[in-house]
Parts: C-alpha cells; sequence; structure tokens
C-alpha cells in the first residue's frame, strides 16, 4: 500500500517558502516599487500637463473664435458694401452695352433694308428685262406668221407654258 506522503503537510517547508516569499517581496519592494512609482509619477505629472495646455489651448482657442466673429462681422459688412459697389458699376456696364447694342441693331436694321431696297430693285429691273425679253420673242413668233383669235390664243398659252417651264 502507498503513503500519503505527497499529501501530507511540512511545517517546515511552509515556513522556509513563507520567508522565501517575504525576502523577495522585500527585495522587489526595495528594487522595484520606488522605481515604478517614480515613473507613474513622472507619467502622471505629464498627463497633468497635457491637461493644463489643453486647457489653455481650448481658452486660447475660445478667445480666437470671439476675434475671428468680430472679424467676421466686419468682413460681412464690407463685403456687402463692395458687393453694392460693384452690382451699381456692373449696372452701369450693362446699360452701356444695352445702348451700344441697341446702335449697333438699328445699323443692321439700316443696312438691311438698303439692301433689301437694292435687291428689290435689282429684282424690278430683272423683271423688266425679261418681260422686254417676253415680248420680244412673242412679237418675233407674231411676226413669223400670220395670227387669227385662235391661233393667237394657242401662241399665248404655249408661250406662257415655255416661260413657266423655264422658271420651274
Amino acid at each position: 500500500m502507498q503513503t500519503l506522503e505527497i499529501i501530507s503537510v511540512n511545517l517546515w517547508q511552509i515556513l522556509i517558502s513563507l520567508a522565501n516569499l517575504l525576502l523577495i517581496f522585500l527585495i522587489l519592494k526595495k528594487f522595484l516599487f520606488k522605481p515604478v512609482q517614480k515613473v507613474m509619477n513622472q507619467r502622471q505629472a505629464e498627463v497633468d500637463k497635457q491637461y493644463a495646455d489643453a486647457e489653455q489651448a481650448a481658452a486660447d482657442a475660445r478667445q480666437d473664435k470671439a476675434a475671428w466673429a468680430e472679424k467676421l462681422a466686419g468682413a460681412d459688412d464690407e463685403a456687402a458694401a463692395r458687393l453694392k459697389a460693384a452690382d451699381a458699376t456692373a449696372r452701369e456696364h450693362g446699360d452701356r452695352l444695352v445702348a451700344d447694342a441697341r446702335g449697333r441693331a438699328d445699323d443692321i436694321i439700316r443696312q438691311a433694308k438698303n439692301e433689301a431696297a437694292l435687291e428689290k430693285a435689282k429684282a424690278e429691273a430683272a423683271m423688266k428685262e425679261e418681260i422686254v425679253q417676253v415680248s420680244t420673242a412673242l412679237a418675233e413668233k407674231m411676226l413669223e406668221r400670220e395670227i387669227a383669235a385662235a391661233d393667237h390664243q394657242q401662241l399665248i398659252d404655249s408661250f406662257l407654258d415655255e416661260i413657266g417651264d423655264a422658271h420651274d
């Protein structure tokens, strides 16, 4: 049968383990606790400094915001004044352009009327010339043969057909 020595409690071994634990604790406290505490304090100081800097920056930002709001209000007034001046200048320029355009349009209309009158005169002259040619051709045909009333009507109809075919 096996003995239960593995499970048994050895008082000396427990005391030595506790002494070792206490010794390790004191060594660690001596060499690690203070440096770690120092590092933690430095980090806390840095964090506090960053918070203070952030609060100062926020206060500066609020002051800058107020200053810019004042400048913006002044800029809005100045922009409105410039816009009014630009509007007046643009209206004057627009009125001048409209007046110039009307003058040019009147010139173009006058020129178009003159050209239309010339074209009308040319068309009338061409029409007169054509009437003369038609009359001459009709007179030639009439002289070529003796004309009876029916022949005369037939001759005029054929001549008108020829003129109509020539213009088509």
